[in-house]
């Protein structure tokens, strides 16, 4: 943003931080907001033309939630890599890793946030961060089940307790929403393992692989099992 440095951004971090904002940061921080717009909007259009996605998004955080990070994360306000941002919601893991490689692809420069390896508080999903013109854009990419456990997280929370997304709040749901987030991801791993196997063993004329490529499908059908069980937790969590 040319009209304001970093240093006068991270100031008004500091007041915001403080609640204590005039009429100039005010101005200031919703110019500061408005500088990610086109950024955001060549990432938008880049996934529809290319990945021919429909991702869902805002071009820039609210006032109470960049608030709510900069308390919580400690960091300047230069440093918040989600002030604008999307997600992309795809069926599976299969899918989701599928469309990791397009984003790649799309933008090579792209870094990647990868919480399915290292949760937040059983928060799972991979975060994309691209780069337009020196300004950050956020790219969430969750599978069906990432998004339904984030969603039903979120409506935990505003009912319960707002620490619950950050590894507070009450122990029986905590523990609640960390054992679904652990089926989650054994499930998902087992998805991608079947898919991995059925793509090297397909036509393959050994019989060895015929009969891996066989047994996959009754493991293919206890997974939608299970998986249709875990989407059940959400709507009637057995805690």
């Amino acid at each position: 943003m040319a009209s304001i440095s970093k240093s006068q951004i991270d100031r008004l971090g500091d007041r915001l931080k403080k609640q204590s904002l005039g009429e100039a940061d005010l101005r200031a921080l919703d110019e500061h907001r408005r500088s990610f717009r086109r950024a955001y909007e060549s990432v938008l259009n880049t996934i529809k033309d290319q990945l021919q996605l429909e991702p869902t998004g805002r071009p820039a955080k609210s006032t109470p939630s960049i608030i709510d990070k900069l308390r919580r994360e400690k960091i300047r306000l230069s440093q918040v890599q989600d002030m604008a941002g999307c997600r992309l919601v795809v069926a599976d893991a299969v899918l989701q890793a599928q469309t990791l490689a397009a984003l790649q692809r799309a933008f090579p420069d792209l870094k990647l946030v990868d919480r399915r390896l290292r949760p937040s508080h059983g928060y799972r999903a991979v975060h994309a961060i691209v780069v337009v013109d020196g300004i950050s854009v956020e790219i969430q990419v969750r599978s069906l089940l990432q998004q339904l456990w984030a969603e039903f997280s979120e409506r935990l929370s505003d009912m319960v307790d707002a620490a619950l997304k950050y590894g507070g709040g009450p122990k029986t749901l905590r523990q609640g929403l960390y054992s679904i987030s652990k089926d989650i991801a054994g499930l998902e791993k087992i998805e991608r393992r079947i898919h991995a196997l059925t793509t090297q063993t397909a036509g393959k004329a050994n019989s060895a692989f015929q009969e891996v490529y066989d047994n996959c499908a009754p493991i293919k059908e206890r997974v939608e099992g299970l998986r249709n069980k875990i989407i059940a937790r959400f709507e009637t969590p057995e805690w």
